[in-house]
This record gives structure tokens, C-alpha cells and sequence, in this order.
């Protein structure tokens, strides 16, 4: 039945070391809005940072600023400074790995701009096919080091010509 009420991904939290850095990043070079900031956050004597977010008791969350990108989820980006801080940026095949993936009209430009600002692309984009045929998609990276993709497929995929129900997409967002 899943939880009474769902409507959808409000937002997607994660932690930048550099939230100026990552503020730069997502607003001059993605096009993102900033809404607002909080901060900071700390619990010198008890465990209300270990009992509501599953860090370190003594964890200082020096500040979070809310982020809305287009039509998809908000970005809820923390800056910590972590009493027992683990540094390794995930890659996708690790546990907890990820990626965002932006939807973008043309892939072409969207590789440009990258390319214009310095950003590390990885690899060329790639055509997919079976049921994902008539996108077209790359991975890039953040200065520090997050996975990002940019996807595009403005005639659909070929998943959709038969599927009672379609993915969510940032042009029918509220299909």
C-alpha cells in the first residue's frame, strides 16, 4: 500500500565540505535558485544529533541552504563540521553511491556550458537503448568531486509507447 499520502520527493539533502563552493556551483554554473540558509546547529551536552540525524552526538552542522533547480526536487545542501568525519567522495558502485541526474531540451548545450565553466565531464555521451532508447545521457563532476549526469530525450523513450504508467519527468510534472 506503501505511506498513506505520498505525493512525491520533496527535496534531496546531502553534505559539501565547501558550501560556498557548492553555492557557486549550483547557482552560477546550474542555474539554480538559493531560497534560504539556517545554521548552525549544535548539541554540546546531549544527543539530539545522534537521535534525529544519525551523527556523532558532538557533530556541529555549520549550515544547510535550501536550493530549488527547475521543476524536479529541492537540494537541501549541509555543511558540517563532523566529529568523526569520514572524507571519501561514494562512487556509484559504493554502498551509498549516487548520482543526480538533471534533465536538460539539448544535451549538446547543456555539455557546452559544462565545458565553459571548467567542469570535469567523464567520458562522451552516451546513446542508450532497449527500453531506454531515444535518450542520450553523460556523467560530470562537482569541484568536489560529486557524480552528476545530465539526460535528455525530447522524442521519449521507447519504454513509453506501451507502459500504463510513465516515469516522472520534469515536462509532465504533474503526470
Amino acid at each position: 500500500m506503501g505511506i498513506p499520502g505520498l505525493r512525491g520527493t520533496e527535496h534531496i539533502g546531502f553534505t559539501v565540505p565547501d558550501l560556498d563552493e557548492a553555492d557557486d556551483f549550483f547557482v552560477r554554473v546550474i542555474g539554480c535558485d538559493r531560497i534560504y540558509t539556517l545554521g548552525p546547529y549544535r548539541d554540546d551536552a546531549g544527543t539530539w544529533m545522534a537521535d534525529h540525524l544519525n551523527v556523532h552526538p558532538r557533530t556541529v552542522m555549520r549550515e544547510l541552504r535550501f536550493y530549488r533547480c527547475g521543476t524536479g526536487p529541492n537540494f537541501e545542501v549541509f555543511q558540517y563540521d563532523a566529529a568523526d568525519e569520514q572524507r571519501p567522495q561514494p562512487r556509484n558502485s559504493d554502498l551509498g553511491g549516487h548520482h543526480l541526474g538533471f534533465y536538460v531540451d539539448d544535451l549538446d548545450a547543456a555539455l557546452e556550458h559544462l565545458r565553459s565553466n571548467n567542469i570535469r565531464i567523464l567520458g562522451e555521451p552516451t546513446s542508450s537503448s532497449r527500453y531506454s532508447e531515444g535518450q542520450r545521457w553523460v556523467y560530470f563532476l562537482s569541484p568536489w568531486g560529486m557524480q552528476f549526469e545530465l539526460v535528455s530525450f525530447p522524442n521519449g523513450k521507447a519504454y513509453e509507447k506501451d507502459a500504463p504508467v510513465l516515469l516522472w519527468h520534469p515536462l509532465r510534472p504533474g503526470e
